[in-house]
C-alpha cells in the first residue's frame, strides 16, 4: 500500500467522522432471503446481506428503521481480504419486535474490504430498510455517553464525578489509548459493537395494545383476585413525582387495589391538596394525614394500620409502578395462592423519564439477602404476616423495608420471584436510588437490622459492612469449636505447582484442625516424591499421600481421596492453587457446618489479578460457564455481586468444601464425568437433595488454572468433553435453561452478567 493510500484510509474515516458524516446503503441478499410486498422473508438457516454502498472504518452509527413479529439477531461479518470467518464477526444489535427506528454503534475494522449482515438462523418475515451509516468518534462516543450519564443521574451524582475524576486521571497517567480502553469496560463497548443494552431490552420487551387486551382478558378468568393494598408514605416531595407515582397506581391493568397513603405532616401546600383531589377522584385511594412526623418507618405502619388487603405492597412517593405490576403478582398467585412474599425486578428512572441500571434479580437467595437488601422493589407482603412482626420497627429508618423481608421471611419459606421489571425507582437528588452513601444512615440501620436477625436466628456469628461499600454486609459465622478438615488434593508430577500451593497452604492458613491428602495419579518424576518426602518431615502427621495409578478420572480420584479420610469437612483442591487469604479454612468452615448449607466456593484469580472463578452460571455456551469471568479484581460486579456472599447453583471444585456426610448423602462425584462439568453435576446434586451451595468473595487463592492436565487440544479429549456436555445437558435440562440464581434475562452467552436481548 502506498504513502497516499495509507493517509487516505486514515485521514477519510477521520475527517468523515469528525464531519459525522451519514451515507445510505443497500442490502443485497446473497442467501436464504426473497423479498415480497416490501419485506423480507428467510427461509433458510444463513439468511445474509451483502453490504453495499460507501461506508468508513472505526466507529460507526448504524441506523434503519424496521418491523418484526419476533426478535432477529443482527452479526455483521467483515472482510479484511482473508475472506468472511466467525472470528471476524459479531452480533452488534437486534431486529426487536414490532415496528422500530433503531441506532446502534459497531465498529468496523481498518482494511474491511465487504461487509455481511445475517439477519438471524431461523425462518422469519420481517421489514429491514432504510440502513444508513453515520461515521463517529471515540471522542463523540465519549461524551455522548457521559451526557446520558448525567442525564439519568444529574452532575452532581458522585459515580458521575467518580467516572469524570478516574477519566481524566488515566487520561493524564496513561494517555487517550487507555482512557479509551478504560471508558469501553465502563460503558460496555465491545472491540466490535454494543449488544445487550437496555434500549435494546426495552424495544423488544414493550407491552403492545394486543398485550394490554390479551392481560384484560386474562384477568377476569382469575379465580383469585385478591385485593391488595400499596402502602405509601408521604412527605414533602414535589407535585410532579407526587402525581406520576399516583398515577402509576391508578393506570393499573390488574383494578382490585387500595392505596393506603400516609402523609407524615408535610409542610409544603401542596401535598394536602394533591391528596384530596386524588382521594375525591378514586374511592380506593385513602388517605391519612398525620399530626405529627414520625418518619418514614410510624408513616408506613399508619398506612398499614387502614389497610385491608390479604397482601400489602411497598411504594415510594417519587417512585412508579409499570403498568402491569399487579397484573403480574395476582397471575403468580393464581399459581402460587401459598406465596406469602413476592418480589420482582426494577429499574431507575431519571428526572426526564429515562429508564437505565435494570437490577435483574435472582430467584429467592438467603445468603445474599444477609449482603444486600436485593428484593427490594417490588414487593408484596401477606399482609397477616407483616401485622405477626409488628410492621416497621421505628430506628431502622432508611433500612425499614430491608429489617422488614429479613422477620416476615424468617416465618415462611413461601417467596417467590417475578423476573420482570414491575417498579421504577426515580433517580434525583437526596434518593437513595442515585446514591447509597447519600444516606449513610441506611447503611447503619440496614447493619443493625443484620446483627437483630443473627440474634434472632440464634446464629453464631457476626456482621460487618464491606470496606467502601455502602450498604452491603458480610456475616461470619462461628465455630463452636474447630471441626476437622481434610484437604484432598488430586497430583502427577509437577513438582514445583504442588510444592507452591502446599508451602502457600501451611504457611498461610491460620486454622489449625487440618490435614492434607495428596492422592498422587501416577507420578513419574522422582522430584515429586521428593516433595511428598519433604512435607512428611515438615508437618508429620498433618501431610500424607496415597497412590492411586489409573487413567485420569478427576471424580474417581477425588472419590479415592474422600474414602482415606475421616475428617467432618471435606476440602477439594486443584494443585495449581495458591492461598492468598490466612482466614480461608476459618471462613470455609464456619459456612460449610450451617445445616442448611452443602457446596462452600471461594473467589480464584488468574496470575494476572482477573477472575477466574466467581460462582457458576447455568447454562451459558450450553451448560455452565464462570460468574464475572475476566473481570479485574477491583471490580465490584453486577450490582457488587463480586463483593457479596451469594447462592450459587455451583461452585467450582478447584476449591469446594462441604460437610462428609453430605458428600456422601448425593454418592460423591459422578465418575462417568472424568473431567468437566463434575463439580456442577455435584453441586446440584447437593441443591436438589436441599441444600443451598455458597461462594465467598473474601475467601481468595490465585489458580493457575490448566496447568494441571491442560486443554481440550485432541480429538480424543474433545469427542469426551463432547460426551460430557451431552451427559449434563439430559440429565439437568431444567436446571440449565433456567438458573434459580440467575436471571432470564441476563446473557446466556456471556459470563459478565450483560443483558440478553434476543429472547
Amino acid at each position: 500500500m502506498s504513502i497516499k493510500d495509507r493517509l487516505r484510509e486514515r485521514i477519510a474515516p477521520a475527517v468523515a467522522g469528525f464531519l459525522g458524516i451519514r451515507t445510505k446503503i443497500a442490502l443485497q441478499p446473497i442467501s436464504h432471503l426473497e423479498e415480497a410486498n416490501g419485506k423480507w422473508r428467510a427461509h433458510g438457516n444463513d439468511p445474509a446481506f451483502l453490504v453495499s454502498g460507501r461506508y468508513f472504518a472505526g466507529w460507526n452509527k448504524i441506523e434503519w428503521e424496521s418491523e418484526s413479529e419476533s426478535v432477529i439477531p443482527l452479526k455483521m461479518y467483515w472482510d479484511r481480504g482473508q475472506g468472511l470467518s466467525e472470528s471476524e464477526s459479531t452480533v452488534f444489535s437486534a431486529i426487536p419486535r414490532g415496528a422500530a427506528k433503531r441506532s446502534v454503534t459497531v465498529y468496523i475494522p481498518a482494511g474491511t474490504r465487504s461487509l455481511r449482515i445475517d439477519p438471524g438462523e431461523d425462518e422469519a418475515e420481517f421489514v429491514f430498510k432504510n440502513v444508513r451509516f453515520k461515521k463517529t468518534t471515540r471522542l463523540k462516543i465519549v461524551l455522548g455517553s457521559v451526557w446520558k450519564l448525567i442525564a439519568q443521574k444529574g452532575f452532581a451524582h458522585a459515580e458521575t464525578r467518580q467516572m469524570i475524576r478516574k477519566g481524566i486521571k488515566v487520561l493524564r497517567t496513561s494517555g487517550a489509548k487507555a482512557a479509551w480502553v478504560k471508558f469501553k469496560e465502563y460503558s460496555g463497548h465491545q472491540s466490535n459493537g454494543i449488544a445487550g443494552n437496555y434500549e435494546n431490552w426495552l424495544f423488544n420487551h414493550q407491552l403492545t395494545h394486543a398485550d394490554f387486551e390479551r392481560i384484560k382478558q386474562e384477568i377476569q378468568g382469575y379465580t383469585y383476585q385478591p385485593l391488595i393494598s400499596i402502602i405509601l408514605p408521604v412527605y414533602n416531595v414535589d407535585e410532579k413525582w407526587l402525581r406520576l407515582c399516583i398515577d402509576s397506581v391508578l393506570n393499573q391493568l390488574y383494578t382490585n387495589w387500595e392505596l393506603c397513603i400516609a402523609d407524615d405532616a408535610s409542610t409544603k401546600p401542596h401535598i394536602k391538596k394533591v391528596l384530596n383531589e386524588y382521594a375525591q377522584k378514586d374511592s380506593r385511594i385513602k388517605v391519612v394525614f398525620r399530626v405529627k412526623n414520625g418518619h418514614i418507618s410510624e408513616s408506613s405502619n399508619s398506612g398499614l394500620e387502614v389497610a385491608a388487603g390479604e397482601y400489602v405492597g411497598l411504594l415510594d412517593h417519587d417512585d412508579e409502578l409499570s403498568v402491569d405490576a399487579l397484573y403480574e403478582n395476582v397471575k403468580l398467585l393464581n399459581e402460587h395462592p401459598e406465596a406469602d412474599i413476592v418480589y420482582s425486578d426494577e429499574d431507575k428512572i431519571s428526572e426526564d423519564g429515562m429508564r437505565h441500571s435494570p437490577y435483574f434479580k435472582p430467584d429467592w437467595s438467603p445468603d445474599l439477602l444477609l449482603s444486600q437488601m436485593y428484593t427490594c422493589h417490588f414487593s408484596i407482603y401477606r399482609r397477616s404476616l407483616v401485622e405477626q412482626v409488628g410492621g416497621f420497627r421505628k430506628g431502622y429508618e432508611g433500612s425499614q423495608d430491608y429489617d422488614l423481608v429479613l422477620r416476615v421471611s424468617e416465618l415462611t419459606e413461601a417467596i417467590y420471584h417475578i423476573p420482570k421489571i414491575l417498579y421504577h425507582w426515580r433517580t434525583i437528588e437526596g434518593s437513595t436510588a442515585l446514591m447509597d452513601s447519600s444516606k449513610s444512615y441506611t447503611h447503619i440501620s440496614g447493619l443493625r437490622a443484620v446483627e437483630d436477625a443473627l440474634v434472632r436466628r440464634n446464629i453464631n456469628g457476626w456482621v460487618e459492612g464491606v470496606q467502601g461499600m455502602a450498604n452491603l454486609y458480610h456475616v461470619h459465622y462461628r465455630l463452636q469449636k474447630e471441626a476437622s478438615i481434610s484437604i484432598v488434593i488430586p497430583n502427577k508430577n509437577l513438582p514445583d505447582i504442588l510444592d507452591q500451593c502446599l508451602t502457600s497452604i501451611f504457611e498461610k492458613t491460620n486454622y489449625q484442625n487440618y490435614e492434607v491428602l495428596v492422592v498422587d495419579n501416577g507420578s513419574d518424576n522422582p522430584a515429586t516424591f521428593d516433595i511428598y518426602k519433604k512435607w512428611e518431615r515438615a508437618q508429620g502427621e498433618r501431610f500424607r499421600y496415597v497412590e492411586y495409578d489409573i487413567p485420569f478420572n478427576y471424580s474417581k480420584i477425588n472419590n479415592f481421596g474422600v474414602e482415606q479420610t475421616q475428617a467432618e469437612l471435606i476440602l477439594l483442591l486443584n494443585n495449581d492453587v495458591e492461598v492468598i487469604s490466612p482466614d480461608w479454612l476459618t471462613e470455609m468452615a464456619g459456612q460449610a457446618m450451617r445445616s442448611e448449607v452443602g457446596a462452600v466456593g471461594a473467589c480464584l484469580y488468574y496470575p494476572d489479578d482477573t477472575i477466574q472463578h466467581a460462582g457458576v452460571v447455568l447454562g451459558i455456551g450450553g451448560v455452565a460457564g464462570h460468574s464475572h469471568k475476566h473481570f479485574r479484581r477491583t471490580d465490584n460486579g453486577y450490582f457488587s455481586r463480586l463483593k457479596m456472599i451469594s447462592n450459587y447453583a455451583a461452585v467450582t471444585a478447584a476449591c469446594l468444601m462441604i460437610r462428609r456426610e453430605v458428600y456422601l448423602e448425593v454418592g460423591g462425584l459422578e465418575e462417568s464425568l472424568q473431567v468437566a462439568f463434575n463439580d456442577v453435576d455435584f453441586c446440584l446434586k447437593v441443591w436438589t437433595a436441599g441444600y443451598r451451595n455458597v461462594w465467598l468473595p473474601h475467601v481468595q487463592l490465585y489458580h493457575y488454572e490448566s496447568k494441571s492436565r491442560g486443554y481440550e487440544d485432541t480429538p480424543e479429549k474433545q469427542k469426551r468433553f463432547k460426551q460430557e456436555i451431552d451427559l449434563m445437558q439430559e440429565k439437568w435440562s431444567s436446571a440449565l435453561k433456567k438458573d434459580p440464581y440467575y436471571n432470564i434475562n441476563l446473557s446466556k452467552i456471556k459470563e459478565d452478567f450483560s443483558i440478553n436481548i434476543f429472547d
